[in-house]
This record gives C-alpha cells, sequence and structure tokens, in this order.
C-alpha cells in the first residue's frame, strides 16, 4: 500500500503537470470506485481547472476551482499514471482524468477511492487523521505523548493513522531498524531515549524515502526513473533471512497484528 513517500512523490509530479490545467473529460470503467455516477462524476469535472494537489496522510486532495476536492486514497494495488493511451502502463483502469496536455489513469483502485466531495465532507472524511510526520508541533515530546495509552507492540500504533498519519508497514519497519527498536517492543517499555532516537528515525527515513521517490513498482510518467527508487535500499523491510547491511545477521520475519514485520535481531535488541 502507497505510504507518505509514495504519495508525496505523486503529489509532486502532479502538482507539476497539473496545477492550474483545465479538466477536458473523464471517463470511469468502474463506478463502485467514486461516490457519483459516471455521468454526474464528468459533469461536476469537466471545465473545472485543478488549483492544486495537497496530501494529507495517505491521501491525496485534488482542489478545484469551485471550491471542491477530489479526494483520493490508492489503497492495496492503486496507482497513478500520466501520459497518453500509447504510453500507459497495460494494467485495468478504473478512472481516467483528461487534460489538455495528457489524462491522469487510475490503476487498481478495487480497493481505494476517488471522491468528489465539498470542503465540509473531506475535513469530515479526514478529522481522524492523526498529525502528519512532518508538522513541526510534533516535537519528540509530543510524538511520545500520541503513544502514551498504548500498551501493545510498537509497529502496531505506528502504522495507525490516528496516531500519526502516513505510515505503514515498509517505512515503520525501516524506521524502527534505524532507531534500534524491535517492531514487537511493548509501548510502555520505551524510556524517553527510545522516543528521541524513533522522532529522528521517522524523519530520516521518510525523507530519504521521498528522496529517492518511494517504493511504487511503475513510473508516473514514461521516462519516469525517480518512482520506486526507494525499493532497492529498504533495510529490513521484505528481506527475510537476507544479511542485515549493516552486521550481516539475517533478517528476522514475525507477524504482529496479522501483518508482517521484519528487523535484524542484533541491530534491534530486545528490550
Amino acid at each position: 500500500m502507497p505510504e507518505l513517500p509514495e504519495m508525496e512523490t505523486y503529489r509532486k509530479m502532479l502538482t507539476d503537470r497539473i496545477a492550474g490545467a483545465r479538466i477536458v473529460g473523464t471517463e470511469v470503467t468502474r463506478e463502485k470506485s467514486i461516490n457519483l455516477s459516471a455521468e454526474a462524476f464528468d459533469s461536476e469535472l469537466t471545465g473545472r481547472t485543478v488549483w492544486f494537489v495537497e496530501r494529507r496522510g495517505k491521501y491525496l486532495l485534488f482542489h478545484l476551482d469551485n471550491g471542491k476536492r477530489l479526494v483520493l486514497h490508492l489503497m492495496l494495488g492503486g496507482l497513478l499514471f500520466f501520459g497518453n493511451e500509447e504510453e500507459r502502463p497495460d494494467r485495468t483502469v478504473q478512472v481516467t482524468i483528461q487534460f489538455e496536455e495528457g489524462s491522469l489513469y487510475f490503476i487498481g483502485l478495487r480497493l481505494g477511492f476517488l471522491h468528489l466531495l465539498s470542503v465540509k465532507e473531506a475535513d469530515a472524511k479526514l478529522s481522524e487523521l492523526g498529525p502528519d510526520p512532518f508538522d513541526k508541533r510534533l516535537t519528540a515530546s509530543a510524538f511520545a505523548a500520541r503513544f502514551k495509552k498504548k500498551r501493545g507492540a510498537i509497529k502496531t500504533s505506528l502504522i495507525d493513522q490516528h496516531v500519526v498519519s502516513g505510515i505503514g508497514n515498509c517505512y515503520a519497519d525501516e524506521m524502527l531498524f534505524a532507531a534500534g527498536i524491535r517492531p514487537d517492543t511493548k509501548i510502555p517499555l520505551l524510556a524517553e531515549s527510545d522516543w528521541e532516537r524513533l522522532h529522528e528515525a521517522m524523519h530520516k527515513v521518510l525523507v530519504e524515502g521521498i528522496e529517492r521517490g518511494g517504493y511504487m513498482e511503475l513510473p508516473f510518467t514514461a521516462g519516469d526513473t525517480l518512482t520506486g527508487g526507494y525499493n532497492d535500499h529498504c533495510a529490513v523491510y521484505d528481506r527475510p533471512n537476507e544479511p542485515c547491511r549493516v552486521c550481516g545477521t539475517p533478517i528476522v520475519q514475525i507477524e504482529l497484528s496479522s501483518r508482517k514485520a521484519f528487523y535484524c535481531p542484533s541491530c534491534q535488541k530486545e528490550i
């Protein structure tokens, strides 16, 4: 599932291509991916201009010139491509938004969605999201306080979007490795110094993820060499039994709340 670095990479690339662009048409092949009929969706969007694209956690919001928002969540398997029919990947497209300079294809939205909402509706939908990891108010102490009432494993709460938004399975494992904390460590056992390291690691890992274009498997445009660049730089995520890049110890895979977790038993000591 795309996480903060993937969605931030999309936001930046979308901004370069469609900020200020006028929508000239739409095509919907799966109405369950949207919250209107295909006809109403097309009527609402055709002729509108995208002012800018905003990211909130794992969501993207397309701000339109009439004050409405297109709210996107890719969920598992969703991805975006901008270009034309000849360039786009051979994948099932659920929604297409056409611009004068190219089309934006929403692919793999079997679980994800693209909803047209008013400002009030969009704010209500995202009201329970936790703070963004890069919110300046989320200091190390404020970060630790978000977990104060939690008693389970640290990774389980790290990927809880009500606690902090934007972090998922991959980057939770990566930041816990960078902080030297096992993903199954119980939250009450973490000391102040652990929270400080984890807060610092959160920023470091997410910034690197953004700089390397995240881990999405397919490019956003023809000729895009940035998207997916983080794939080969994961320290522990999805590397079971492979040697740790720091100490050579085999990476261990466990399951926490029905989700996989990966760690180095040498670099991430049990508390």
